[in-house]
């Protein structure tokens, strides 16, 4: 499959997921906009690779308009950026460590989506979304509680979104990538059984090897978007196992 001159953006591209999709999009043909608190690599010379942290809404518009600048109007953007701690027993959670944590998965989606919107208005193009979401916005797991509200958020700001820009937004997606080895997945590992009480089924997934990988996550989601592969309507899921 080729993407060959599609303007595609992914946040939280310095490592894991985002930077695996990279590598994979580039590959393929993209021309890459990638950004992170940490500035990310660029694949290829003619990306565009900046320090943004998507809690600041200004950081991700002086992005969008370098990347769009340098590369021509936005095809597709990525909302990817996470963090999954804090890891603790909700009684433990603090109110202010929660609101924290949901700055970045839930405040970060939004703020990446209303750049994008933004953009996509001012350069009269229609354009694609993606928000990296997880299984755990539809359950809860012990020990993860503000991970899997954060991600519950993020399916409904999908499904919002959907609803209200058919006129900029030609498809819309909260893409599940299942468990993918990643520094996130590592950090679960190290975990204490009596607070992550599902710790055994990371590590048995890490054991046989049944992990997806960051370009499996990449070729569905190019799938879905620019060829027309049909998915599950406005929440596609990727199935857990491979």
């Amino acid at each position: 499959m080729t993407v060959d001159g599609k303007v595609i953006v992914i946040t939280g591209a310095s490592a894991g997921l985002g930077a695996g999709m990279a590598e994979w999009f580039s590959a393929a043909g993209a021309r890459l906009g990638l950004c992170a608190r940490r500035a990310p690599s660029k694949p290829s010379d003619e990306d565009v690779a900046r320090s943004a942290d998507v809690t600041d809404i200004g950081a991700l518009r002086q992005f969008a308009s370098e990347v769009a600048a340098q590369l021509g109007p936005i095809d597709l953007w990525i909302n990817n950026a996470a963090v999954v701690g804090p890891i603790s027993p909700q009684r433990e959670l603090e109110a202010s460590v929660l609101l924290d944590h949901l700055e970045v998965n839930l405040g970060g989606v939004l703020n990446g989506t209303r750049a994008y919107l933004e953009h996509l208005q001012g350069a009269g193009h229609r354009g694609n979304l993606v928000n990296v979401t997880s299984g755990l916005g539809q359950r809860g797991m012990a020990g993860v509680s503000a991970y899997s509200a954060a991600k519950a958020g993020v399916d409904r700001l999908t499904e919002t979104v959907a609803l209200e820009e058919p006129d900029l937004l030609d498809i819309v997606l909260a893409v599940s990538p299942g468990v993918i080895e990643t520094n996130m997945q590592r950090t679960l590992r190290r975990q204490d059984p009596a607070v992550l009480h599902d710790l055994g089924f990371f590590k048995e997934r890490k054991a046989k090897g049944t992990m997806n990988s960051p370009g499996w996550v990449a070729e569905h989601v190019a799938g879905w978007v620019f060829r027309g592969v049909p998915n599950e309507g406005v929440l596609a899921r990727v199935p857990l196992e491979v």
